[in-house]
């Protein structure tokens, strides 16, 4: 029994030894990898639209161990990556236009295959261009995708733009005396796309016929207001579309105030003259002030600057009235009024009276 035993034990372990060797399946050939070729090559490329020039590349393919890929611009290391099945790369292109970009697919046998892939990287035009003026036209700008700018001071033939970059501001700007002037800034994509901004400038000459300048006029004093109207007499020396309505407020010292984007620069003349209206003749003999305000430039200037006040001498018709500085021997030579503060019949209170304003000019 016992050599039974034996014997049963050596057939099992022989049985089991030689089925160790082959397992079901699977073999020592491996000629098959031979065979193994990466299939369907592709890119997907998405491209940033921020204007940064930031694309993310990523290789497709079947049967794929790994890719290279050589983005068609930067040199060194830096002009290739390799990626890995399913992976992605990204590389910024420094500036708008056509690339090469080529895909290098190595496969399970570690062969390799090369496919190119055109690439075009175009910028968005700039989006939602703010200008900012500050005193003495110190000008600044904004944009949503802009790389820089350039500014059209708007007083110059065949004008060359001024440079600006993002986050600056520029020196302050003197015009010349007329107008009035548009200013321009050109919003830079970096590429080819870019956007115009234009914003007549507030100052004198001033009208109300212009459709891009902001005619800010302030107010203080109970019941004051100001709007731009249609001119309710167009005849006489006025017959323009569009004129200003001051409606006096309750306070005798209530009124109208206007930062100015180009300063009132005595340099050219020290008079101002005034189209007004005046529809009420019980108002005949009540004075207008032109107030101006905060100056810059000169000697000691005033920040309150000078006050000039001109009584009304009809009713029912337009008339111009004359604001003269030139016998203020306070304001310094030099000084550039940046606020225009309009008054009516500051006198007495009581609100209500209208008068019509239109056609500040600055002359001597």
């Amino acid at each position: 029994m016992k050599k039974m035993n034996l014997i049963c034990s050596l057939l099992f372990l022989i049985v089991a030894a030689s089925s160790c060797t082959k397992i079901e399946g699977v073999d020592q050939d491996l000629s098959f990898v031979n065979s193994i070729n990466s299939a369907n090559p592709s890119k997907i490329f998405d491209i940033t639209n921020d204007n940064s020039g930031i694309v993310k590349i990523t290789p497709l393919g079947d049967g794929i161990a790994s890719f290279t890929v050589n983005f068609g611009h930067g040199t060194g290391t830096a002009a290739s990556a390799t990626v890995a099945p399913g992976a992605s790369v990204t590389h910024t292109y420094p500036a708008e236009g056509s690339y090469t970009v080529t895909i290098v697919a190595i496969d399970l046998a570690g062969k390799s295959t090369s496919t190119t892939y055109p690439l075009t990287v175009t910028y968005r035009a700039p989006e939602e261009v703010t200008i900012k003026i500050e005193s003495d036209m110190v000008v600044s700008a904004t944009a949503k995708y802009a790389k820089s700018f350039l500014v059209y001071y708007g007083d110059v033939t065949n004008e060359v733009g001024t440079p600006l970059a993002l986050g600056a501001k520029l020196p302050a700007h003197i015009y010349a005396a007329g107008g009035p002037y548009d200013l321009k800034v050109t919003a830079l994509s970096g590429g080819l796309a870019k956007t115009d901004k234009v914003m007549t400038l507030f100052g004198f000459p001033l009208s109300f016929e212009s459709a891009t300048m902001d005619y800010f006029f302030g107010t203080f004093g109970d019941n004051q207001s100001f709007s731009k109207v249609a001119n309710p007499n167009p005849s006489g020396i006025n017959t323009s579309a569009n004129v200003g309505k001051f409606v006096r407020g309750q306070q005798g010292w209530s009124g109208t105030y206007s930062p100015l984007n180009i300063p009132i620069n005595f340099a050219y003349g020290k008079k101002i003259k005034v189209m007004v209206y005046n529809p009420d003749a019980a108002m005949i003999g009540k004075k207008l002030n032109v107030e101006l305000e905060w100056a810059v430039g000169g000697t000691a200037a005033n920040p309150w600057g000078a006050i000039v006040k001109t009584a009304v001498t009809k009713s029912g018709a337009w008339e111009e009235l004359v604001f003269d500085f030139s016998t203020n021997t306070s304001i310094p030579a030099g000084a550039r009024f940046t606020q225009l503060v309009l008054r009516y019949n500051d006198a007495a209170d009581g609100a209500g009276a209208i008068i019509y304003v239109d056609n500040f000019v600055l002359t001597n």
